[in-house]
This record gives structure tokens, C-alpha cells and sequence, in this order.
């Protein structure tokens, strides 16, 4: 498939989500370290700011997102409300769901995410429904699913793949090897080294992908969408990139090299983007000044959303929970 020219407009907003998605996780980590302002558990996804920026930005308006709990990212590159997604995080009334789901388990379904779990290797299992439904109904639309290295090997994931690759369905699987399944290193907890060989067993293509070059995952994402669209069944991708803070934000990364780190912190995509727009004059300093300060001020917006918003009152635990099913 020959790749699609980019035009500078696009290319600066491919930047401007990445800039986005890292100030929007980096208050995160700010606001953990403040008492009482974060219940739960934050797990961030600072360094794969590419993976959901390129693959988001080739979906079109009727595809699905099935995401996990490093979600913050897909859903913001989806396009996902800053202030409701910000006071969902807090688990406010105002939030997306209500302060129901916390940071875990967002729904957003008017971007077309209506599910996230953060059971290890659950995503797959639910994407296989939602593609199932898009082929059932004729619909035009690919569910992505996004998931990790360490849940490659759930056998939920496997179940997903072998009955998507049966059914043809239009499903992309995503796999964002991070380098890390909690403290496990990727070798140890894997006997494959190159996960989308697996698709293999499955009657599927899959491929691998820089997934720290933005431009890249984008291209790799429209070949293999095409052929999910096209009827042909699903295809796998897995984007090679690096976890840069621990499995959640109570976890400081004793057992991670500190020189592993500061090697990959060389290789961030929004530094490596950033330098190829400035090297192609399509960037200058002035216009990446006025992205990172619109960025700021959007993200201490949304902190201020979350800060006024209510916490939910006891009398709607139930509310928003159950669907009541209707006499035919």
C-alpha cells in the first residue's frame, strides 16, 4: 500500500495530541503526589504518546475503541471531553461516568469508546462483540482494541484472535509492547520476541512498527484498517515502544536500570517529532511555545472542572449501572 502523503496541517496535529496526551498524564502525576485529590490507581502511558496518536488518527468517525487501563491517551487523540475525562479521573459527578469508573474503567461512547476494562487481557473478548455487532449489521466501522505485551499471552487474547480469524471480523489488535508486564521484563515473561508473529496462527497478517515514529504507526494503522474495512477479517500490529514510568504511580521502578531509562528517554516521540518538523521548517519555536502553552491551559482547565465538580451523592450508586430490559 503506498503510504499517504501527510500535509503540514496534519502533521502539526499529530504533534499538537502528542503534546496534549503528555500534559495531560504529567498533571497526573503532579496531582498523585497531592493528598486527597486522586483516588485510585494511576497508570500512565508516558512515551507511547505515538502509538495512540498515529493509530486514533486513521480510524474514521464509525470505528470503535476498546482501550485498557492505560487509556488516557487513546481517548484524548479520539477526541475525548478534557474536563469530564479530567473530573472522571477524580471520580466526581461530573465526570464522563458519573465518578462510577474512576481512571480504570472509562466509557466515552460519543467517541466511540464505550468500554475499557483494566482486567488484564479482558479488551480483546469485548472487541470481538463490538466487531461481531459491526459486521452483523452491515456497518462500514473496525473496532481497535488496544492491549499489552504482558496481556499478549492471556488466553482471553487468544480466544479473541482465533475466533475473530473464524468469523473474518473487523477487528485491529493492538499490541503495545512496552517493554514491560508490571516488574517483568518483556523476555522474561515471553517465550515469542516478536508477538505479531502470533497473528500467524490465526489467518490474520500481522506487523511490527517503530512505535515511537508517529508518522509510522499512523501509515502501518491505514494499511491494516484497509484490509479490516475491506472484509477480509482482522489483522494484527504491534508497536515497539517503552513504558517510561512504573506499572502505576505507587510504583517508582527500582528494578528498572536508571541508564535503560535515560537510553529511552532519548528516543521520546514528541522530542523526535518536534525535531523533524523544526528540521522540515514546518515547526518553529514560537508555534511549538503556542502548542505547549495551549496545552497547559486546556489541561489547568480541566483540573479546575474536576476541582468544582461535586463528588456523586449516595442516592445514585444505582443510577447509570443497569439497563432495564423492555417487554417485547
Amino acid at each position: 500500500m503506498k503510504e499517504k502523503q501527510l500535509t503540514s496541517d496534519f502533521q502539526v496535529r499529530l504533534f499538537t495530541r502528542m503534546v496534549l496526551i503528555r500534559t495531560f498524564e504529567e498533571k497526573i502525576v503532579a496531582l498523585c503526589r497531592e493528598s486527597y485529590q486522586l483516588p485510585g490507581m494511576q497508570i500512565l502511558a508516558n512515551g507511547q504518546e505515538a502509538v495512540a496518536t498515529g493509530v486514533v488518527s486513521a480510524l474514521e468517525p464509525d470505528d470503535i475503541i476498546v482501550s485498557n487501563h492505560r487509556s488516557h491517551g487513546h481517548l484524548l487523540a479520539r477526541g475525548a471531553d478534557l474536563n469530564s475525562l479530567m473530573a472522571e479521573i477524580m471520580a466526581k459527578a461530573d465526570g464522563v461516568n458519573h465518578g462510577k469508573a474512576g481512571t480504570l474503567h472509562l466509557s466515552v461512547p460519543e467517541i466511540n469508546a464505550p468500554m475499557t476494562s483494566t482486567v488484564v487481557g479482558a479488551g480483546p473478548p469485548l472487541a470481538v462483540g463490538a466487531a461481531f455487532a459491526q459486521q452483523y449489521q452491515a456497518l462500514n466501522g473496525v473496532t481497535v482494541v488496544f492491549f499489552g505485551d504482558g496481556a499478549a499471552a492471556e488466553g482471553s487474547v487468544h480466544e479473541a484472535m482465533n475466533l475473530s480469524g473464524i468469523w473474518k471480523l473487523p477487528i485491529l489488535f493492538v499490541c503495545e509492547n512496552n517493554g514491560w508486564a508490571g516488574a517483568q521484563r518483556f523476555e522474561e515473561h515471553s517465550a515469542a520476541r516478536q508477538i505479531h508473529k502470533r497473528a500467524q496462527g490465526y489467518d490474520m497478517p500481522g506487523q511490527s512498527v517503530d512505535g515511537n515514529d508517529v508518522e509510522a504507526v499512523y501509515h502501518l494503522s491505514l494499511e491494516l484498517l484497509e484490509h479490516c474495512r475491506s472484509g477480509k477479517g482482522p489483522a494484527f500490529m504491534e508497536t515497539m515502544t517503552y513504558r517510561m514510568r512504573g506499572h502505576g504511580e505507587q510504583d517508582h521502578q527500582h528494578y528498572v536500570n536508571p541508564e535503560e531509562l535515560e537510553a529511552w528517554a532519548l528516543k521520546c516521540p514528541i522530542i523526535r517529532y518536534r525535531r523533524a518538523l523544526l528540521n522540515a521548517g514546518i515547526l518553529d519555536k514560537n508555534k511549538i511555545q503556542r502548542i505547549e502553552q495551549d496545552a497547559e491551559a486546556r489541561v489547568a482547565a480541566a483540573v479546575a472542572f474536576g476541582d468544582a465538580s461535586p463528588y456523586p451523592e449516595s442516592d445514585t450508586a444505582m443510577t447509570d449501572v443497569f439497563v432495564q430490559a423492555f417487554n417485547s
